[in-house]
């Protein structure tokens, strides 16, 4: 991804609000599962990691990252932003410059 993609998908990232919360149980194949079902059918999402949640926040989007199959745009904070085109043509509503 270029740097300028990141920054495309940044922006949109921004008016978005997060869709999955991971908790003080971390990453479980739910929440695994709810981030995958999430990027299907919104290719952008915005997750939000509580505060009970003690994992280093580059090491649970690098875990994230490998078990989604997406792409990492950026961790700002307690939130992270991840995208993966969807699989289904029909469903791909963002198109990268």
């Amino acid at each position: 991804m270029t740097s300028k993609q990141r920054s495309y998908l940044i922006g949109l990232a921004s008016r978005l609000d997060p869709v999955v919360h991971i908790g003080k149980s971390t990453l479980t194949p739910e929440v695994v599962e709810a981030v995958e079902e999430a990027l299907e059918a919104r290719e952008l999402i915005k997750i939000n990691v509580q505060k009970n949640c003690f994992d280093d926040m580059r090491d649970l989007c690098a875990r994230l990252e490998e078990a989604t199959k997406a792409e990492g745009v950026k961790v700002i904070g307690r939130k992270i932003i991840l995208y993966r085109e969807a699989r289904n043509p029909e469903n791909r509503k963002i198109t990268l410059p």
